[in-house]
């Protein structure tokens, strides 16, 4: 006698518990996939914040770096215009005693016998038209008016005799020499004058 055992609904119930097994497992998978695609999503788009934070922040400060910047344009064309003024200031200044200086060279250096009838100037030129008794004294007044220290040499213009006598007329023409500034004589002098 043999026994008959019928194992096709225990294979079935076996069957359907693997698909169970295997359909929750998928269903598992799926879930974790799902929360992990959330979760990167997630993870990257907090990156991405923090880095337009960082955009942001890089964006204002190279703003105020830029207004910085325009300031110090502004405060150097300010430095400009006061180094230009204090530079027109000097020369006012060297200027205002230079003529007095002038002046004074100019009657220091005058030859007996001789007087000026005319003296004009236009920046550093000098021109001047006297008379003098005769040529001796046009020619010491030139040498006088050349040792002066305000004055270059002078270019003789023109002598002219007066009247058939010997009073004689001229002109000359010379340029002023610019005073040393205070730092050119506390180094000893121009660059021209060093050795």
């Amino acid at each position: 006698m043999t026994i008959e055992i019928n194992l096709l609904p225990w294979r079935e119930e076996k069957r359907a518990r693997r698909s169970k097994r295997f359909y929750v497992a998928l269903g598992g998978a799926a879930l974790l996939g799902i929360a992990g695609g959330y979760a990167m999503t997630w993870f990257y788009q907090q990156q991405v914040e923090v880095q337009r934070q960082r955009n942001a922040y890089i964006e204002t400060q190279t703003r105020q770096f830029d207004s910085s910047i325009r300031e110090v344009g502004d405060l150097e064309t300010v430095r400009d215009q006061v180094i230009e003024k204090v530079g027109v200031f000097t020369e006012l200044q060297n200027g205002r005693s230079q003529t007095v200086h002038v002046m004074s060279d100019l009657i220091t250096s005058l030859e007996e016998g001789v007087h000026y009838t005319q003296f004009s100037r236009q920046d550093d030129g000098l021109r001047l038209s006297g008379r003098a008794e005769d040529n001796g004294q046009v020619s010491d007044q030139l040498r006088r008016l050349g040792a002066a220290a305000s004055f270059t040499e002078p270019v003789l213009s023109g002598v002219e005799a007066e009247g058939g006598g010997e009073r004689r007329s001229f002109s000359l023409s010379m340029s002023q020499r610019m005073p040393a500034t205070h730092a050119e004589k506390s180094s000893g002098g121009t660059e021209e004058e060093r050795p």
